[in-house]
């Protein structure tokens, strides 16, 4: 069987406190695009992980899908299994396709072998897996907030625009990402922002990760400009980059950027 895992930008990202924990509590909004892996589960005589497409950096046991089978194993009867993962979704990119392979293979590790997990339960293994797993058991468009765990199902419909995303040939690790935030209360939440007007966006909603990354990394301010200065209604990076995307009213000339970038048009 096989299922094909969908990346996820961020519109929008305050980071607004630190938690006891060592985790931040975080606002943001997930929106699902259209740039897939393809994931593939079928039954063996023993467990095993292997992938084609982009190189997957890591050790196979510290693979999201190798630990969402052990974490299913835990509470069901399952079989060894082979997992093949052709990787196509750009990785350090903030569009979060390691979690949505793990949330894609925990429902795909459903529908075969008949566990009869609902929603909530797939919901609840995938937060275990990680803070923004949980979104693609549905990947709906949410508001996300706490550890980006808890979301809160919001109406956005970008389907009329254009979207275009831009990966640089940069990884940007999380504690990168971190390294400058400070975490600082917001006064508008963008649970109300994200009503307003797209062509408004730009004034109110920003990302927290790009103050930090944009200093370190000069090539990827340059994109949001670029994107803007060609004809971006909004441009933003994702998450904690490095990709950075922009909404457009029709599909630019973005061949310019092409030459040392790979460019996603949505």
């Amino acid at each position: 069987m096989i299922l094909f895992p969908n990346a996820k930008i961020n519109i929008g990202l305050n980071i607004t406190e630190r938690r006891p924990d060592g985790y931040h509590n975080l606002e943001t909004i997930f929106y699902p695009i259209d740039i897939k892996d393809a994931l593939e589960v079928v039954a063996s005589d023993r467990l095993s992980f292997t992938s084609s497409g982009l190189d997957i950096p890591g050790r196979e046991e510290d693979n999201l899908c190798i630990k969402g089978y052990h974490l299913l194993k835990q509470d069901h009867d399952l079989p060894p299994v082979s997992i093949h993962l052709h990787k196509n979704i750009p990785i350090g990119a903030g569009l979060g396709g390691g979690s949505a392979d793990a949330a894609f293979f925990i429902k795909l590790m459903n529908q075969q072998f008949s566990l009869g997990l609902s929603v909530d339960d797939m919901t609840g293994y995938a937060r275990e897996l990680g803070a923004d797993c949980a979104f693609f058991i549905e990947s709906k468009p949410v508001f996300a907030f706490e550890k980006g765990d808890e979301f809160e199902p919001i109406k956005l419909d970008l389907s009329n625009y254009k979207i275009v995303l831009v990966m640089p040939d940069v990884h940007i690790s999380t504690a990168e990402a971190f390294r400058d935030v400070k975490p600082m209360p917001v006064k508008d939440s963008l649970l109300e922002l994200i009503t307003e007007p797209i062509t408004e966006w730009k004034k109110y909603i920003k990302n927290d990760f790009e103050l930090s990354v944009f200093k370190n990394h000069a090539e990827i301010r340059g994109i949001k400009a670029s994107l803007y200065e060609a004809g971006a209604i909004y441009a933003s990076m994702s998450g904690s980059g490095a990709s950075v995307f922009g909404i457009f009213e029709q599909t630019p000339d973005l061949s310019f950027l092409e030459v040392e970038n790979e460019v996603f048009y949505l």
